[in-house]
C-alpha cells in the first residue's frame, strides 16, 4: 500500500469535522484548499508522537494558513479498539484549542486511498492538489528539543517561494495507523 506520492493528484474527500469552531459539520478537500495549496496530516489523540508534536502542528497550521495554505487533520484510527480516538474524544481535543478542521475517517477509506501509514504523517499539496511533499514534520516528533531537521517547513517555504523542493519525500516517524480488522 503505497498510496499518494509526490507528483500524484490528491483525491477529494468529505469527512465529519470534530472541530465545532470551524462551523462545518462535514469538510471536503475543496473546502480546505487555500490559494497556495493545503496540508493534510493524518493524526490521532493517543499516539505519543502526535501528543509530543501538538504545539508544533498548531504552529505549522497557523503559519500555513497565514500563507494561504489550507490545513486539516484526519483521524483514521479504529475507535472501537482505541476509544481515545473516538469522534467524541476528537471533539474534546479540538475544544482545547485547534486552529484547523479535525476530520474523522471512520471507514478508513481516505487513509487507505492516500496510503497513510503513521501518525503524524503530512501531505503538502500545491494549488492543483498535486502532492509536493509527503512525510514527517521533522526528525524528532516526540521531543522538539531533539529536532535537527525541518523538512515540512522547508517544503512549505519552497512552495510559497515557488522554488524547487530539495526533499519531497521522507519516512514518517510515529505510531502506525490503527486499522480495523
Amino acid at each position: 500500500m503505497s498510496g499518494l506520492e509526490p507528483g500524484d493528484k490528491a483525491p477529494e474527500f468529505n469527512l465529519k469535522n470534530a472541530n465545532s469552531n470551524e462551523n462545518l459539520v462535514h469538510t471536503s478537500l475543496d473546502q480546505i484548499m487555500g490559494e497556495n495549496g493545503a496540508i493534510i496530516v493524518f493524526e490521532c489523540n493517543h499516539c505519543p508522537y502526535v501528543v509530543g508534536s501538538i504545539e508544533r502542528i498548531n504552529n505549522i497550521a497557523n503559519f500555513s494558513l497565514q500563507n494561504k495554505i489550507g490545513f486539516a487533520g484526519i483521524n483514521s484510527n479504529d475507535a472501537i479498539k482505541y476509544p481515545d480516538d473516538s469522534f467524541e474524544a476528537m471533539q474534546k481535543r479540538a475544544a482545547r484549542g485547534m486552529p484547523y478542521p479535525y476530520l474523522h475517517d471512520e471507514t478508513q477509506h481516505v487513509a487507505k486511498e492516500w496510503g497513510a501509514e503513521r501518525t503524524p504523517e503530512f501531505y503538502l499539496l500545491d494549488s492543483n492538489k498535486i502532492v509536493v511533499y509527503r512525510g514527517r514534520m521533522d526528525d524528532s516528533p516526540k521531543n522538539p528539543m531533539h529536532a535537527t531537521t525541518t523538512e515540512l517547513l522547508d517544503a512549505i517555504n519552497a512552495l510559497i517561494s515557488n522554488e524547487t523542493l530539495l526533499v519531497n519525500r521522507t519516512k514518517s516517524i510515529g505510531c502506525s495507523v490503527k486499522w480495523k480488522v
